[in-house]
């Protein structure tokens, strides 16, 4: 009985020392990105290049079939012009819900999916890839730092390591970021890949930085908006709070001077 708890014992020690080997793979380094903590807000610029990485490179194999193509024009995000938000659209194409055929998008739509090449929609990668955790789960690290989910994305693009293996038929690429150290994709980005419009150099960390900031908005459109209605509802608890103990004090204070007095 005794050797088949150890037996057990040590076979669970070496799994998990193995896990924790294979987790020292992965390579993710904090980033100051604009938008994090209380008071951080998303770069319309940042963003705007972001979209062009993910129009001309990303969405060859991509979708993002979460994210409404008006909500481009709205505040907080790339605020791009609603007439270029309606040509942006035109470009794409989507399928009618009543006719079942092809026609181009409107900004009503959302961006068309992309299941071709069989890779995951980003809608929401931003926040499903989180590479920071709070201590015991608490979740400090992420009201200081974010959750590190645009940080996964900007490692993955820039960890590539130039180097390569097949197995089964399939060519992996070394990459520092990836949980395995190994990823089927290769690498998106090369230096001037696009030209951004602001003049902006296009170098591989630029335009990862870019698309990292563009894929966390597009999780998550909202969150200036909802930055706004939890300041605005902190500083009304905070008002209320006061109020309350000024109105507890003077009802109480007949109550205390007379005890005093006695």
């Amino acid at each position: 009985m005794l050797r088949n708890i150890a037996i057990t014992a040590a076979s669970v020690l070496a799994l998990s020392s193995g896990a924790h080997a294979a987790g020292t793979e992965q390579h993710i380094e904090d980033f100051a990105f604009s938008f994090e903590g209380p008071f951080g807000t998303f770069d319309e610029h940042q963003l705007q290049r972001g979209l062009q990485v993910f129009t001309e490179v990303c969405s060859a194999c991509h979708g993002m079939k979460q994210v409404r193509i008006g909500e481009l024009s709205e505040e907080g995000g790339p605020s791009l012009p609603e007439d270029q938000v309606r040509a942006y659209a035109a470009n794409l194409s989507v399928v009618d819900k009543e006719t079942g055929e092809d026609r181009p998008a409107t900004p009503a739509d959302k961006f068309p999916p992309n299941t071709g090449a069989g890779a995951p929609d980003l809608s929401v990668i931003a926040k499903a890839r989180a590479a920071f955790h709070g201590p015991y789960g608490l979740g400090i690290n992420q009201f200081f730092r974010g959750i590190g989910g645009p940080e996964y994305i900007h490692a993955l693009l820039t960890g590539y390591t130039g180097e390569e293996k097949e197995e089964a038929g399939t060519t992996f690429y070394e990459n520092h970021a990836f949980s395995t150290g190994w990823i089927a994709m290769p690498a998106p980005l090369s230096d001037d890949l696009v030209t951004y419009q602001d003049g902006t150099p296009a170098t591989v960390e630029q335009m990862s930085e870019d698309v990292a900031a563009f894929l966390m908005w597009a999780a998550e459109p909202k969150m200036m908006a909802r930055k706004q209605a939890g300041f605005v509802g902190v500083l009304f608890l905070g008002l209320l709070s006061v109020l309350l103990y000024l109105t507890n004090k003077r009802l109480w204070a007949s109550i205390k001077g007379k005890k005093a007095a006695a």
